[in-house]
């Protein structure tokens, strides 16, 4: 029996930010900027080990909450008008995560100032010196022009930091901060392409492994922050993982590949954070440039996926899900000798997904209508014909299983909305 495939807590956590980051050009390697500049501010300052690893994890998660480009790109603005809303977005998509309790608060309150001890705490609850951590290592990020010579910056990006001692900041952070500016690798290392591998570097002796039962949950946790961006792809990706884990079972594949299958679900448009959310709203057909734009989602999914260790088949799974048999699909033209049963399972689950739910350009088909449409892809070789009858012996059983898992995420999609004003989502 094979052994359940275990991954870093920190691969799968920076791999997903970077996907993060795809949202503009300009945000590239932010998230994990802040996370190297927490890192070496939680050192100086003298944090447990425990506590270093928790604040870097939350700095490369700690814009997960902003989940439209208008509010990514605000965040990066020095002083943010009511910086909150995303945070506090992101504080409950992360709680629900056992692993993330901690992080989760990081990120809740990685806005709140400092304000000559006030900050102490926040409507009500205290605020983490955490917090106040990831605060001044955002901001120190956001100050750094990338089209310039970092060591030229330092005078000026120190002056306006220092200048905001016990307003913005913690005195006991603009400390470290102080010590730290001095030294040029501080500077360096946070623009590097190497950047990953210092953090990784630093924090291998504090790795964490997950599970498959833990990976499922992040996963899980993920594709709200892919789908919930829109309100007809809002529980998506719930749809095709509950699919094709239940595709998969009919199929006789093993527990553990079935629970493989539901990651891979789960992720399969984690390239669409680089699409604009306004692409995938729009209520009519898509000019060839946006076309071409919704194509590249599938080869950033591959290319994010592929960073980390032991995906290898969930990423072969997740990211040909739009490759067809007849070699026609995208991103890399595979054809039917190139497609293994479980990419071919992801690609009827989509499809099958897709034309059931509501979209701005029209209604969920009914079962009639949907099986006419897989039909016709499978007599075409863009999907696998045994898969699609497989899905037409057991459709019932398979779209029940669709709906059940996409009831949940729609509740959880509006008890997230409760807690936003954001008219993005």
């Amino acid at each position: 029996m094979k052994k359940e495939p275990s991954v870093s807590l920190f691969e799968l956590v920076t791999a997903l930010s970077e996907a993060a980051d795809l949202v503009s050009p300009v945000l590239v390697n932010h998230h994990k900027m802040v996370a190297y500049f927490s890192l070496r501010l939680g050192t100086e300052m003298g944090l447990s080990i425990e506590n270093i690893r928790q604040t870097v994890l939350a700095g490369a998660l700690h814009d997960i909450g902003a989940l439209s480009i208008r509010e990514r790109l605000e965040a990066l603005h020095f002083e943010v008008e009511n910086p909150y809303q995303h945070a506090e977005t992101g504080y409950h998509l992360m709680k629900a995560f056992p692993h993330f309790s901690k992080i989760a608060e990081f990120i809740r309150f990685h806005h709140v100032w400092w304000n000559y001890g006030e900050g102490k705490e926040f409507r009500g609850h205290e605020v983490p010196i955490e917090s106040h951590i990831l605060h001044l290592a955002d901001r120190i990020s956001v100050l750094i022009h990338k089209d310039h010579q970092v060591l030229s910056q330092v005078g000026n990006i120190r002056e306006q930091i220092v200048n905001q001692s016990e307003i913005m900041f913690h005195p006991d952070a603009i400390e470290a901060f102080k010590s730290l500016a001095d030294k040029e690798y501080f500077w360096l290392d946070s623009v590097s392409n190497s950047i990953h591998t210092i953090l990784k570097n630093r924090l291998e002796f504090q790795t964490v492994l997950l599970d498959l039962d833990a990976i499922i949950d992040l996963a899980n946790i993920f594709s709200q922050i892919i789908d919930f961006r829109c309100k007809f792809t809002a529980n998506h990706s719930s749809g095709v993982a509950a699919s094709a884990e239940k595709l998969a079972q009919l199929a006789a594949f093993s527990e553990r590949d079935r629970k493989m299958m539901k990651v891979a679900g789960y992720l399969h448009d984690l390239g669409k954070l680089a699409v604009p959310v306004d692409i995938i709203n729009k209520p009519s057909g898509l000019s060839d440039e946006e076309f071409q734009i919704i194509k590249s989602h599938t080869y950033y999914t591959y290319r994010i996926l592929e960073q980390i260790n032991g995906f290898e088949k969930i990423n072969s799974w997740a990211s040909f899900h739009h490759e067809c048999l007849d070699g026609g699909g995208y991103p890399f033209h595979l054809g039917e000798s190139e497609l293994c049963m479980g990419s071919r399972i992801v690609a009827v689950a989509d499809v099958f997904t897709a034309v059931t739910e509501d979209r701005p350009y029209r209604a969920g088909m009914d079962k009639k209508s949907a099986l006419q449409v897989l039909r016709k892809m499978a007599d075409k070789h863009k999907l696998d014909p045994d898969v699609v009858m497989l899905l037409k012996e057991n459709f019932e059983e398979v779209n029940v299983c669709r709906l059940l898992a996409q009831e949940v995420t729609g509740n959880e999609y509006h008890r997230i909305l409760e807690h936003s004003d954001n008219p993005d989502i």
